[in-house]
């Protein structure tokens, strides 16, 4: 089997879990297209202009400004790793070796990393608004998201498309301030989709900080991202606040037979990726942390 014919074997395998685990991915299909033209940035065009004046009858309309910025972004996380996996482990194991250790590396180190910079570098915006403080049980959340949704009312966010992630924690205390009624029932299911027509999404809170720091990951044994801000206790979020995008995404696969440094099949990931918030719509993401 040829490495294209391999490559496109494992890839299905890799997107689907990506897609089961992954929490910002939803995001995915509601970001606006981004073309970046063979280079690793895109220009953005903002715009601010006066409102309306007293219409005169002998002078006629009122004289307006309006003006016009660029906002360049420039992709950020240029993320890479390749490891081998020895041709009689691999053969030994029925081919199972390669393509599990494949999909948990995706599961459990690319997903993870992925949703903690995004979360990070949405709740790390400058201008982003937000209050801090110990959310220790089902009335303090309950409060706390009150004033989070006052807060994007006031600056007319719509209702409609918030999402609120939060950590599992709060989402569990989240599911204690709802009273329900058994009413007899055999099967009860205390699991929360929506809260006041925001959709409700936990979050582990190891991937769930103001702020993280990338490992280059040097050596073989380290990688990953460390936390480096505060523990996130809930976000809510308007999609079209934000965007995400991904301009590479490419696994290769190489047999041993290829592989000139080791008898074992070659495994190499890149992910170039970033994520933001536009500048004019900041008031759309709303974060509440630790202190």
């Amino acid at each position: 089997m040829n490495t294209i014919a391999l490559a496109n074997k494992f890839m299905p395998i890799l997107d689907e879990i990506y897609k089961r685990e992954s929490l910002t991915s939803r995001l995915d299909a509601i970001t606006k297209p981004v073309d970046f033209g063979g280079v690793n940035e895109v220009k953005i065009f903002k715009t601010s202009m006066t409102g309306l004046g007293t219409y005169d009858r002998t002078t006629g309309y009122p004289g307006g400004d309006v003006s016009g910025t660029w906002e360049t972004i420039q992709l950020t996380a240029s993320r890479g790793r390749a490891f081998n996996i020895d041709r009689m482990d691999n053969e030994e194991s029925l081919g199972m070796a390669f393509g599990r250790l494949s999909g948990e590396f995706i599961r459990t180190q690319v997903v993870p990393e992925i949703d903690a910079y995004r979360f990070a570098r949405y709740a790390g915006w400058s201008g982003v608004d937000g209050a801090a403080g110990t959310l220790s049980d089902a009335a303090t959340t309950l409060a706390a998201f009150d004033v989070g949704m006052g807060a994007m009312d006031a600056n007319e966010v719509p209702l409609e498309g918030r999402i609120c992630f939060l950590s599992t924690v709060h989402y569990r205390y989240m599911m204690a301030a709802v009273t329900r009624s058994l009413d007899n029932q055999s099967v009860f299911d205390r699991r929360l989709k929506s809260l006041d027509g925001v959709e409700l999404i936990p979050v582990p809170q190891v991937r769930f900080y103001t702020g993280i720091a990338l490992d280059p990951g040097a050596t073989p044994g380290a990688g990953g991202f460390t936390k480096t801000g505060k523990d996130i206790n809930f976000m809510l979020l308007h999609p079209s606040a934000r965007d995400q995008a991904t301009k590479l995404a490419q696994l290769k696969i190489f047999d041993p037979d290829v592989n000139q440094l080791l008898d074992a099949w070659l495994f190499q990931y890149r992910l170039y990726h970033d994520a933001w918030v536009y500048d004019n719509k900041v008031d759309g993401i709303y974060v509440h942390h630790k202190s």
